[in-house]
Parts: C-alpha cells; structure tokens; sequence
C-alpha cells in the first residue's frame, strides 16, 4: 500500500495548479487537471474519481475500451496517444477530447464512430523531433484548418510534448512557441483556445505559458505499471 494516498496526491496536484495559476494571474478554473490514468487499473482510477476527480487520460485505445466501461459515466475521458485508423472505433465512443490528432484519415475514421461531434487538438512537434509524432510548426494552421473542416470534427486548440529537459525551465520556449501559434490561428479566425502541454515535471512551467490542459500521472498514480 501506499503510504500517501492517490486521493492526497490528486489533492496536492491541485494545489500545485492552482497555485501557479496565481503566480500566473490566471483563475484556477482555466485550467483542466488531466489525470494520466494509462497501464493503471480501474480500482485506482476510482480512488481517484471517489476524491472528485473526473478528468482521466488514456494512451492506449484498447485500454479506453476496457476502462469507460468500468467507471461511472460522468468521468470525461481523454485520448492523449497517437491515433490509428483501426483503432478509432475504440477511442470515438467514449472520448471527451482527443489531443493528438495529425491526420484526415484518422479524422474520418473517428467521425465514422463518434455519436456525436468530437472536439479535438491538433498535436504540433514544436521543437521538430525525429522521434516524435505531431504537425510541423509550420504547417499546424493549415493543419487545423483542414481538420475543422471534416463534418464531426471540432478543432479546439493544439498539443505538444517538448523535449525532455532537466530544468523544466528548458521547456518553457516550446510552450510560448505553441502559445503563440495559437494566437496566430485564432488571428485568423480558427478557434484555437486550448492548449494541451505539461506533464508531471513542468505542468507549472506550461501554466504560466497559458495551458488550459495539463496531463499529469507520475505525480498523482505512482510510476507507470508494466
């Protein structure tokens, strides 16, 4: 057993939100505590959920399917991994956001299944990493222009993983990169309010670039499960 509790940790993930969102002169409630609930299983996402939680994130569409099932329906589930086309039929159903999506295809294969219009975030590979998915910079507006366009498909805002740093400091020009991409495409009339970036070592660092999504699940589940 744990000696700190996942309901204590989510309570202390919060504080930490909240008081960044101070220093950033920003009210707490712009900005959504995703809990990255992905390879833990369901009785610890309900410890979560009986501590008022709601918000939870998975990156594995199979483990989306076998979760939503399992857990009341108020809980807003977030499909945060790449996506595939075979695997949407997984994912469209239960999805309160998908943060990561690239590509047309996938688009219409998760319309193909969705009851109803699914609000999504365009992923955006800021710093331009071979190792990782996500829109060039440089074509992300086209790229969310084109998606919003799709019947079914609602293009709220962008998401990115910048590299890994020691300093979360390191990270904060990649968040004021996509802060300031975002701005560009609402300029130009796409509907880009949120921002889907931060993680358990630089959530903080993301609020004060204007996240209105943090993921977040080392700090509150534990190490990852095999």
């Amino acid at each position: 057993m744990d000696a700190v509790s996942i309901a204590d940790r989510l309570a202390a993930v919060q504080r930490r939100v909240d008081e960044a969102c101070r220093r950033a002169g920003r009210s707490s409630d712009s900005v959504g505590l995703v809990a990255v609930s992905k390879t833990h299983p369901p009785e610890r996402l309900r410890e979560a959920y009986d501590g008022g939680h709601r918000a939870f994130g998975e990156s594995y569409a199979q483990e989306l399917r076998d979760k939503a099932p399992s857990l009341p329906d108020d809980v807003q589930w977030h499909y945060i991994g790449r996506l595939q086309s075979n695997k949407a039929k997984y994912i469209a159903p239960h999805a309160h956001r998908i943060h990561a999506l690239e590509r047309r295809d996938h688009a219409l294969a998760l319309v193909k299944r969705a009851p109803a219009p699914l609000k999504c975030l365009v992923s955006v590979n800021v710093a331009g990493e071979a190792s990782k998915g996500g829109v060039p910079a440089s074509e992300a507006l086209a790229a969310a222009r084109a998606l919003d366009s799709i019947d079914g498909i609602d293009i709220v805002g962008l998401m990115t993983l910048p590299p890994q740093v020691v300093d979360p400091a390191e990270a904060a020009p990649y968040f004021l990169a996509l802060a300031e991409l975002a701005e560009r495409g609402r300029q130009q009339g796409l509907a880009l309010d949120e921002l889907s970036m931060g993680m358990s070592h630089d959530f903080e660092v993301a609020i004060a670039h204007g996240a209105t999504w943090v993921r977040v699940g080392t700090a509150i589940f534990g190490p990852r499960e095999a």
